[in-house]
């Protein structure tokens, strides 16, 4: 069975004001490419990155990125 890096990042942006793909990816400095890539589980990001993004909404890390 292979694990896959799941995440709620979309639902979370919708939660935060509506707040763009562009806005996020400006607000953890990253391309909107790649948060579209990572919402869509095709891309893993960085650690670093993964916890610009839970810090952003004030999240925990496991509340925004899951591993099943």
């Amino acid at each position: 069975m292979t694990k896959q890096l799941s995440n709620t990042i979309r639902e979370l942006r919708f939660h935060h004001n509506e707040m763009t793909q562009q806005a996020l990816a400006e607000a953890v400095g990253v391309s909107r490419q790649t948060i579209v890539a990572i919402e869509k589980g095709k891309y893993s990001p960085s650690l670093e990155v993964a916890f610009k993004i839970a810090q952003l909404f004030d999240k925990k890390l496991d509340d925004v990125f899951s591993y099943q």
